[in-house]
């Protein structure tokens, strides 16, 4: 059985002969090169620190990874893989390995076979990772899976012990779809109160089995009957949607894939990319899909679903637009671009990569863009579809959850920034983008993944590409956008960087996380090199910054 490793990479701080003055964009090409100066730091200064070198070898190689979460307060790493979900010390150590598969099963089986026997034919199957979330008040981890029609387990945090695998209902099922990055979940809890599971997924056709939206019970007793319950079902109101047969039966290809998702402030975030459903027309060929990314909204207190908001967003440069959604992170913004956004630096910023156009979903092309969205300004422009639909403006604008066009109802209701909804003009949906601001683009090796953090009161963030390179951007904002300072090159083979990101909790390293040549690779020395803050200082400050030709000769610059 052949064997996979993981690796953790340290780069050691560079000497003041080595440092160039900013900004330092050195391209690293060469990965031998950059092996070589790391083991050579180690050998000539064996106590400097961590090791430049720990390996985690894995059961087999084509058991890749597929999610990973740092744990905000004990710094450990966990991950969820093909077949297992593994605990790491901070270092990649491995301390605790829990099987999860492989096992006989029938995609067809549902109930699944755990429940009751199954007439299909049974064959040895793998277990996707598709959700791993850390209920921090309670001590556990969630791990849902591809298995038995996407069951979940809860395990213990200190050795992955089950606590409990609920699968005895119907709505413990969250979809057999075995494509990670198709599912993302959001845990909320109120004090005092038990918590809540907001889940979103792709149903691949099933719609009838699973709801692409649910929120979920997610009581502190694990052995409580009320696990991952609905957190309201009844004949007439549910706490979930589905999406309807209608649906499918025009397009039928539909189907909602939930990229990111987070909670801010009073409010249940979603992130999505899905199929554009024009009224009456019928589209048969996944080749003709439009598809447009997706913001949703909704209010964590709110199990009727009623505040259930969903508006386009993406961004453009220089004409171009950049609709399909690759990843996303939320942070905190440093002073400037709090400053040059008008918001607090404790304020959320959502960053996010796109593709350019709205075809070719599934290929995306190459030309990227990073971009930023103040959660203050997404609120606003939401506030804003609300009022202009409770003044009996236009239509609900929601054709693929409500099969046709819906005349708003005018209603003298007062809607403020915490408005979560009636039983009138809801579920809406409206067709006008929430524009971001365009911090970079490049128009060659698409940008994957994406992560942020504050430095010297300055946002700085990192990007992979698919090509294995770590690209690190500093944000600073309108007028300027975004200026890429270093490329990496830190997977050898080339394969993409997957879009699960991770800081350690003392922000000296970042966890990277590849499928192809799987592993998890760490940085230390996160913060920009030598001089650059002291260049940063002279150049937001209203001095417009070099052109793209004056630039290549210090960094590159794709357009």
């Amino acid at each position: 059985m052949s064997t996979q490793r993981i690796y953790l990479l340290v780069f050691a701080p560079l000497s003041m002969e080595q440092r160039r003055p900013w900004p330092w964009a050195t391209e690293v090409d060469s990965w031998s090169v950059v092996l070589l100066s790391v083991v050579w730091v180690l050998l000539a200064r064996p106590a400097a620190g961590m090791p430049q070198f720990s390996t985690f070898h894995s059961e087999n190689r084509d058991w890749t990874f597929n999610h990973l979460t740092v744990h905000r307060g004990t710094g450990s790493v966990y991950v969820g893989a093909i077949n297992r979900v593994y605990k790491l010390t901070g270092n990649l150590t491995i301390q605790v390995a829990h099987k999860t598969g492989p096992e006989e099963d029938n995609k067809s089986c549902y109930p699944p076979l755990i429940v009751q026997p199954c007439s299909e034919v049974l064959t040895l199957t793998n277990n996707v990772n598709k959700l791993l979330i850390i209920d921090y008040p309670e001590n556990r981890l969630l791990a849902c899976g591809s298995l038995y029609q996407g069951v979940c387990k809860l395990l213990r945090l200190d050795d992955l012990f089950i606590l409990v695998e609920p699968s005895h209902k119907k709505e413990h099922y969250l979809s057999s779809v075995n494509k990670t990055g198709t599912m993302y979940g959001v845990i909320v809890r109120s004090e005092g109160q038990d918590g809540k599971l907001f889940i979103g997924t792709a149903v691949d056709g099933k719609q009838d089995y699973f709801p692409t939206l649910s929120s979920r019970k997610l009581p502190r007793d694990p052995e409580s009957s009320a696990m991952l319950d609905y957190e309201l079902h009844s004949d007439f109101v549910s706490s979930l949607i589905k999406i309807p047969s209608d649906t499918l039966a025009l397009v039928s290809h539909f189907d909602i894939f939930y990229i990111y998702g987070f909670a801010s402030g009073g409010f249940v975030y979603f992130l999505t990319v899905q199929p554009e459903t024009p009224e009456g027309v019928a589209i048969n060929s996944a080749g003709d899909l439009f598809y447009t990314s997706r913001i949703v909204r909704l209010c964590k207190d709110d199990p009727k679903f009623h505040s259930y908001v969903s508006l386009p967003f993406g961004c453009t440069r220089a004409g171009v637009e950049y609709r399909l959604l690759q990843a996303a992170y939320l942070a905190k913004p440093g002073d400037s671009l709090a400053q040059a956004f008008n918001i607090s630096s404790q304020d959320d910023v959502l960053f996010a990569i796109f593709s350019k156009g709205q075809k070719q979903y599934h290929h995306p092309p190459d030309d990227s863009a990073l971009c930023a969205f103040p959660i203050r300004a997404i609120n606003l422009q939401i506030k804003y579809r609300l009022q202009s639909c409770y003044q009996g403006e236009g239509n609900l604008e929601l054709n693929w959850l409500l099969g046709k066009d819906v005349q708003c109802t005018k209603a003298p209701v007062p809607i403020d920034d915490n408005f979560c909804g009636l039983d009138i003009n809801q579920p809406l949906g409206g067709s006008t983008p929430v524009e971001g601001l365009t911090l970079y683009t490049t128009s060659r090796d698409r940008m994957t993944s994406v992560a942020s953090y504050v430095y010297n009161g300055y946002s700085v963030v990192f990007v992979g590409t698919k090509s294995g390179k770590l690209k690190k951007i500093r944000a600073d904002g309108p007028p300027h956008g975004g200026v890429q300072y270093e490329t990496i090159s830190v997977l050898k083979d080339g394969s993409p960087i997957l879009r699960d990101m991770a800081f350690s909790i003392d922000q000296r390293y970042l966890y990277i996380m590849s499928e192809r040549q799987p592993g998890i690779l760490s940085f230390s020395a996160l913060q920009p090199p030598g001089g650059m803050m002291s260049s940063i200082r002279t150049t937001v400050g209203g001095v417009v910054l070099p052109s793209c030709k004056e630039q290549t000769q210090f960094s590159p610059c794709d357009r």
